[in-house]
């Protein structure tokens, strides 16, 4: 089955001579939920306005479901729902109007039905009538959400979609968003929480300087350069680490009662075993022993900071 989505060689470089975006190659497979991680400036503002049809590539190609968004841009853009991170429409609308007007801009036909199910389903349908300026932000963050769905898109972008929400509404989106990917949805979110992505991504894609570092299935990516640690809980504190183990690149603790080993899990080898007979070489006894992952974010962190 052909990508959803289809970026060939995108580029971007402002009058200003800055260049946002590098030869951006991407493809998103359709129904799944995909999460591009990048910080402040990486870009991903950038590319989802090319993306919409709200910014200009300096070069390349995007299709949407084999529509070109420069070439066949209405049709392009009726398949796309975007959640912005700010709201900006009229304070003094009541909820249905402004979800029912959102569905008319793409030339959909009248659907109660469907902007009914559509406020169900966000917990909105008892504000109906309420004017925007009277909701909470969460209130006002699931309205946004709404509004991209009036018109039933293909695709749905997210920027930041649970920015500065409580950790009750974010879980909600979590559950919606899920729920959307269950009806051939795809979904694409921006996020600053890796917590976001580890939790709902099956693909990540990483951003970072106009260019696209890694794309990669989220638990293929924490296989690959996932790390370990190995803490070994010392039946009695040592001063420092005996020369005899050096090799290991161990990591005394602050109390002095446990040594930290960092080990590759893609190694053939770990050490580990040869690590535990050194120690027992050395005269050092250990009372407990704890295995660690990397988060996401760890990792993260790291191929941010390998590009830099």
């Amino acid at each position: 089955m052909p990508p959803v989505l289809s970026l060939a060689h995108v580029s971007k470089t402002y009058d200003s001579g800055f260049q946002a975006l590098k030869d951006v190659s991407l493809e998103i497979e359709r129904g799944e939920i995909f999460a591009l991680l990048g910080p402040n400036g990486a870009g991903k503002t950038t590319l989802i306005g090319i993306i919409c049809g709200i910014v200009k590539a300096s070069s390349g190609t995007v299709t949407v479901d084999g529509q070109d968004v420069v070439a066949d841009y209405r049709a392009a853009r009726a398949k796309i729902g975007l959640v912005p991170q700010e709201l900006a429409t009229d304070a003094f609308e009541s909820v249905w109007a402004t979800v029912s007007f959102s569905r008319g801009l793409f030339g959909k036909p009248r659907n109660p039905a469907h902007i009914e199910k559509v406020l169900r389903d966000l917990s909105l349908y008892d504000k109906r009538d309420a004017k925007i300026i009277t909701l909470s932000g969460g209130m006002k963050r699931r309205l946004l959400i709404a509004k991209a769905l009036a018109h039933e898109p293909e695709v749905l972008f997210l920027d930041e979609p649970t920015a500065g929400v409580d950790v009750e509404l974010r879980r909600d989106m979590w559950r919606l968003v899920r729920a959307l990917r269950e009806t051939g949805v795809t979904v694409i979110l921006t996020t600053h929480y890796i917590e976001e992505a580890e939790e709902m991504a099956d693909r990540v894609g990483v951003i970072n300087k106009g260019e696209i570092v890694l794309v990669e299935e989220k638990h293929e990516l924490m296989r690959k350069l996932g790390r370990k640690e190995l803490t070994l809980y010392l039946h009695d504190p040592i001063e420092a680490i005996p020369e005899a183990l050096a090799g290991y690149d161990l990591e005394l603790s602050q109390d002095r009662c446990a040594l930290v080993y960092t080990f590759d899990t893609q190694r053939e080898r770990t050490g580990i075993t040869a690590l535990l007979q050194d120690l027992s070489n050395a005269g050092i006894h250990f009372r407990d022993i704890e295995t660690r992952e990397s988060s996401l974010e760890e990792i993260f962190v790291s191929l941010v900071k390998e590009e830099t």
